[in-house]
C-alpha cells in the first residue's frame, strides 16, 4: 500500500475537489434556473480540466518522490489508472453526498428540464437522471477520462535516466 500513497491521496484530493465543484455549480443555479447551462460548463470543460491538473499533479509527484526524478510513459499510465480506479470506488460516496447533501433535488429538476425541451418524456427523463445512472455514468466516464488523460500527461513527463 506504500507503493501506492501518492495515488490516495490524489484520488482523495480529486474527489474533495469534485465535491467544491458541485457545491459551485449549485451556487451558480446550474441545478436550479440554469440547469441547461449545466452540462455544457461541467462535463467539457472542468471535468476535463480537473482530470489533467490533477494526474499532472499527481504523475509529477510520483516521479519526484517515488521515481526519484524518472519515470517512463507506462509507470505513468499505471499510476494515472490507480488514481482513476480510486477515484471510481469514492464515486458513489461523492454521488451519495451529491444527492443527499447539495444539491437534493437535482434529478428531478434535470429530468424536468429534459423533457421539457421535449426530447423524452419525464418518465424516460428519469430513467436517464437517477442515482444509479449517475453512479454507473461517473464510474465509466470517470475510469475511461483518467487513463486517457494519464496516457497523453505520460507522454510529456516521461525521462528515462541517461546510462
Amino acid at each position: 500500500m506504500k507503493n501506492f500513497q501518492i495515488e490516495f491521496k490524489w484520488g482523495i484530493i480529486f474527489s474533495i475537489f469534485t465535491l467544491f465543484w458541485m457545491y459551485f455549480e449549485k451556487s451558480m443555479g446550474w441545478h436550479t434556473e440554469h440547469i441547461s447551462k449545466h452540462q455544457t460548463y461541467t462535463n467539457l470543460l472542468i471535468i476535463p480540466l480537473f482530470f489533467i491538473i490533477i494526474i499532472s499533479f499527481a504523475l509529477l509527484e510520483k516521479k519526484k518522490k517515488y521515481y526519484k526524478g524518472f519515470i517512463t510513459w507506462e509507470q505513468g499510465v499505471i499510476s494515472g489508472s490507480i488514481i482513476s480506479i480510486i477515484i471510481c470506488l469514492l464515486t458513489p460516496m461523492i454521488q451519495a453526498i451529491f444527492i443527499n447533501y447539495i444539491s437534493p433535488n437535482y434529478y428531478n429538476d434535470a429530468a424536468i428540464q429534459l423533457s421539457e425541451r421535449g426530447v423524452i418524456s419525464l418518465e424516460k427523463a428519469k430513467e436517464v437522471y437517477n442515482l444509479k445512472a449517475s453512479i454507473i455514468d461517473a464510474v465509466v466516464f470517470n475510469l475511461a477520462m483518467g487513463i486517457v488523460t494519464s496516457a497523453i500527461v505520460s507522454i510529456f513527463i516521461k525521462k528515462k535516466p541517461t546510462e
